[in-house]
Order: structure tokens, then sequence, then C-alpha cells
């Protein structure tokens, strides 16, 4: 295992990274771009652009790729004829206030985190910031039924369903200040596909809390959290599948997310505030286990 090397950037702010069997792709916030990294051919490419601020990407079960738009206020998904599908941009007739993260589960529903994130909050319609779940009505690939599955929430940014499906990882993570909670919370999913009961797994205090987060596949969970502002200072926390913090990882500028990639899904990448893709290679090893499995990092 070795630290984190830089493989594409810098850009602008990169965030959402997901593996699309070939490539990472993320996105470049501030330009309105959709980009992919090869691993292959370390080349980078432009895939989407004017693409609202694009945020927090997922891919669904047939490979299609989501994408939250901060500006665009909706989440929407891009079609093989490059045309675009809104998922969600309104909620009971009133406009959303900046979808940030998302995650899909196999039955096609959509998990998604609407805060708003900056001063700028004068055009807010909605008096929450709140989870949603969009569900396919009746198998159509068109129409969604959107649902608001937390009302407890008041800044959500990254969502993550469990590996088993039982629980949503929510961060609920305001900027420092105001001194409100910056929590990490793994809530129940009901029957009903709303949220239910919730364990906060990690308080971070007066500190910058999660960001995105990603799974590994004996049910581990790593999130980016940290800044170099105050705290223990930027990195990826890995929570165990017993769900105590069980290592940490520096990184070198204040990470915004985070997925396993390569051939094996063994490497992770890691999208960062100063605008680079950066990777750590074999973190996982062949069986799928991180080095936190045997306590040799802590």
């Amino acid at each position: 295992m070795t630290g984190f090397e830089t493989v594409a950037g810098p850009f602008s702010f990169t965030e959402g990274p997901v593996w699309d069997g070939s490539r990472i792709i993320f996105t470049d916030i501030p330009s309105s771009r959709i980009m992919a990294f090869d691993p292959r051919t370390s080349e980078t490419v432009v895939l989407h652009e004017g693409t609202g601020k694009a945020n927090g990407l997922a891919l669904d079960s047939q490979g299609r790729l989501y994408a939250c738009q901060d500006e665009g206020r909706s989440v929407i998904r891009f079609e093989a004829d490059g045309t675009r599908t809104v998922v969600a941009d309104s909620f009971e007739g009133r406009r959303l206030n900046s979808p940030n993260d998302l995650s899909i589960d196999g039955e096609g529903r959509i998990w998604f985190s609407d805060p708003r994130y900056g001063p700028n909050r004068d055009d807010l319609e909605l008096d929450h910031e709140s989870v949603y779940v969009a569900t396919p009505i009746d198998g159509d690939d068109f129409s969604w039924d959107l649902r608001r599955a937390a009302s407890d929430t008041t800044r959500p940014n990254g969502v993550l369903l469990s590996v088993d499906r039982q629980n949503l990882f929510v961060a609920q993570t305001h900027m420092p200040p105001p001194a409100e909670c910056r929590e990490l919370r793994a809530y129940e999913i009901e029957p009903d596909h709303t949220l239910g009961r919730y364990e906060v797994m990690y308080d971070f205090g007066d500190h910058r809390g999660v960001d995105g987060m990603a799974t590994a596949p004996d049910g581990s969970l790593l999130v980016a959290c940290g800044w170099t502002n105050s705290g223990p200072g930027p990195r990826i926390a890995v929570f165990g599948p017993d769900r105590q913090l069980a290592v940490e990882f520096p990184t070198p500028a204040n990470p915004s997310n985070l997925c396993f990639g390569g051939e094996e899904k063994r490497d992770l990448y890691v999208t960062g505030a100063s605008g680079e893709l950066w990777r750590m290679a074999s973190l996982l090893d062949s069986d799928g286990l991180g080095p936190w499995r045997s306590g040799s990092a802590k």
C-alpha cells in the first residue's frame, strides 16, 4: 500500500467519482463538466459540458449515468442519444434547493440529498433541506414518485446505501460555522422506503464532517472528511463492518468524494476541493479487504 498520487488535474473542484468498468467518471463542478479518466492510458477527456454544475454521480444497474445538478437544481439522467431526462426538479410544486449526492438501489430507486450550501439562499422555495427517494412508477423509465424520505436533516450532504441495502448512510454536514451538528448517520430503511431511526456513527464536533462516501465489499464505510482549517486535517476515515472508526488516511488536500476502481476495483480514487483526482493503488487485497481488517493501520 502506498500513499495518494495525482492521476488527473488540477481542474476546479472535482466531485462525484464513479467507476463504469473501464474509467473513473467525475465532475468538475465550477466548469459544469463531467470528465472521464482512463487508467490504462492515463488520459482524461470531457464527457459532458453544460451540466448545471453537476456534483454527485451514480450509475444504475443498466450502467446509465445520473447526476445531481447544484445550479440546475435537479437530478438528471444522461441518455445514450445525448438527451437528458429530468428525474426530479421540484417537490410539492416548489423547486428543489440544490441536489448534492445520490445512491441508486437495485430496483431503480434513487436516494438523494437536497441541501443548499453557500451564502445565496434568497431563491429557496422549500423551507427544509431533506433526503428524498424517487421511485420509478410502474416500471416506467421516465416517471418517478418523489417522496421526502427523512425530515430531520438540516444540511444533508453525501448519501450512500449500505452493502446489505438495510441502511442509508447520510452525512449531516454544516460547514463550520454555524455551530450546528456535523454527524455521520446510519438510517434504517423502512418497508415503505422512508428512513426511520438513525444511529450517529461519528460526531465531528466543531470540525468539517463528511462529504462523499464509498463502501468496501466487506461492508466497511470510507468517508471523505476533514479540512486544513481545523481538527485532524483532511483525510479518508474508514469505519469497519462494526461501524467503529478503524483507520484514517491523510489526503493531499480537502477531499470531496471517493470510489473504488481499476480492473479488480482495488484502487481507491478520491476527488478534492483543489481540483485533482487522486489514487491510492491496491488499497484492497485480492479478497476485497483493506489493511484495517488486520488492525495493521490506525
